[in-house]
């Protein structure tokens, strides 16, 4: 019987070590993929001017699969080779805390969560299997340590003064890149608006107030009841605008929206999102609400994804930007690709030159395209960052 017993243990343990070897890499291949298979060939034109362009782009949810970003990887959208590779200047990473079980864009409950099991799949420290507190700070960590071992190679920007330092320093050397940290959803807080401050002294410059379910800060668009702004949650804008910690409207609800840009005193993003203009379902903008939202010096970053751009290509997102920019004017457009967010993309951050071929090809000037691809998010933040 002690003998069986060992046994069992001994294949308990080795079916532990192969869940953790090849559990996450089998998981986001099943959810991050590619439309088509690299490399994808562009005109010599398109390639010729995205060899001049400094991208940045307002949301990735790479830190959650585990991989290490410093090498170019085989899965997955985005890591620290291929940005450098794709032009990009910049790239928010976002770490979603917390997520339900059967994502839907109509109505989620928040009765479960499919990150513990991320955590647990992952090793994650202990503490973050059950704190989306804890979560965010270790994933800022991660981030930290690519930055602390690339050699100079990939920053993390947490102030106005590091992007323009860094930016000088990139028009001499080119092949590197940065990162800015981003919460989707408030869930991190953990109910507590006095958490906002180790959140924000681990680097987190970008916060949104809920992601697919209502939380007590404000209500999501796919949420059971779609609420607005709480209580707790205008203090929350309060002292995040007041410490310059940028708003992200991304799937709060239409109240939430309404309420946030009723008290804001600074500027707001939509990190990824589509419009309902080209692509007209629940999870996008209303024209009324790009609108408004530009009226009031915000940024709209233009998502990848078949429900951002309803297609599965570069040419759907390039409609969808032409669009927004008929909306909201040029400097209010940028890009919200949703990379690695358990979504089929249409390139990956290498092949970004796929875009501005899709541009081109949709009509945009070359000032335009620069704009819109990395200039007006690098100003924006170089605005708004402490």
């Amino acid at each position: 019987m002690k003998r069986i017993l060992l046994i069992g243990i001994a294949l308990l343990a080795l079916g532990l070590i192969g869940a953790w070897a090849v559990g996450p890499g089998m998981v986001e291949k099943q959810y991050n993929t590619l439309a088509g298979t690299p490399p994808y060939p562009v005109s010599e034109k398109a390639a010729a001017l995205h060899a001049t362009l400094s991208l940045a782009d307002l949301h990735a949810d790479s830190l959650l699969w585990g991989r290490d970003l410093s090498v170019r990887g085989s899965r997955g959208h985005v890591d620290i080779p291929r940005l450098i590779e794709g032009r990009y200047a910049l790239q928010v990473f976002s770490l979603s805390a917390k997520v339900p079980r059967d994502l839907n864009y109509l109505r989620n409950e928040d009765t479960s969560d499919v990150v513990t099991w991320l955590a647990l799949l992952q090793r994650w420290p202990i503490a973050a299997w059950t704190s989306r507190h804890a979560r965010a700070l270790y994933q800022a960590q991660r981030l930290n340590g690519f930055a602390a071992q690339s050699g100079g190679g990939f920053t993390v920007i947490r102030t106005a003064q590091q992007l323009r330092e860094y930016l000088e320093r990139r028009q001499q050397q080119p092949g590197i890149t940065a990162g800015l940290l981003s919460l989707e959803g408030s869930s991190p807080l953990e109910g507590k608006v006095s958490n906002l401050q180790s959140l924000s002294a681990a680097g987190f410059r970008m916060i949104g107030l809920s992601h697919f379910v209502d939380t007590d800060m404000g209500g999501s668009v796919a949420g059971v009841d779609k609420t607005g702004l709480s209580a707790k949650g205008r203090e929350l804008v309060r002292q995040m605008q007041a410490q310059h910690i940028i708003v992200d409207l991304a799937h709060s609800s239409a109240q939430t929206i309404d309420d946030v840009l009723a008290m804001s005193t600074r500027p707001v993003v939509v990190s990824h999102t589509g419009i309902k203009a080209t692509c007209d379902n629940n999870r996008n903008l209303s024209d009324e609400q790009v609108r408004r939202i530009a009226a009031a010096g915000g940024l709209i970053g233009i998502g990848f994804w078949d429900t951002a751009s309803c297609g599965h290509d570069a040419r759907a997102i390039a409609r969808s930007i032409r669009a927004a920019i008929g909306l909201a004017g040029i400097e209010h457009v940028a890009l919200g690709s949703d990379f690695d967010g358990a979504v089929e993309a249409p390139f990956d951050a290498g092949s970004a030159a796929q875009l501005t071929a899709a541009l081109l090809d949709a009509g945009l000037s070359e000032q335009q395209i620069r704009r819109v691809m990395g200039e007006n998010a690098l100003g924006f933040l170089e605005d708004q960052l402490p």
